[in-house]
């Protein structure tokens, strides 16, 4: 329940900074796991922090939305966390299904949500530090512009 409500607070953050941003296309949200989120670009896309502790807690948490205006596009285009279990939140409030996948620099998979129309959801993924892409699965969905940018150090 604790998760529930952590996850909606933090879709409800980054609905607000989406709706009060600008015409950035191009956003960077960093998660770190020593103070909080930094953003880069001057709109955020979503992106929180987690502190990590005993029992494998989550090092970092990373926001995702689909582009509330319909299009095939997420909010965020780039994101940076820090190596370890990060936890991948992403909200959809299309009623087109989308998901948010990360393949590895050697194009392998290395986790996924589930594909969710108007909704949302997560997964834990553990992520070593390098560069990584995340998208969207849906045929021809990547192809037209989902897809950005995910950081890792």
């Amino acid at each position: 329940m604790k998760k529930l409500a952590a996850f909606l607070v933090l879709a409800l953050a980054a609905l607000t900074l989406v709706a009060c941003g600008g015409g950035d296309d191009d956003t960077t949200t960093t998660a770190t796991s020593g103070g909080g989120t930094e953003n880069n670009a001057g709109t955020s896309g979503g992106g929180a922090e987690k502190a990590g502790g005993a029992g494998g807690a989550t090092s970092a948490t990373l926001s995702f939305e689909a582009d509330p205006d319909g299009a095939l596009a997420y909010t965020t285009t780039s994101a940076t966390a820090k190596a370890g279990k990060v936890e991948v939140l992403f909200d959809n409030p299309q009623s087109l299904t989308h998901d948010v996948a990360i393949e590895s620099s050697g194009g392998e998979e290395v986790g996924a949500t589930e594909l969710i129309t108007d909704g949302s959801d997560s997964t834990t993924v553990e992520l070593e530090p390098g560069s990584y892409t995340f998208y969207c699965s849906v045929p021809g969905h990547r192809e037209a512009g989902m897809e950005g940018t995910l950081t890792v150090k």
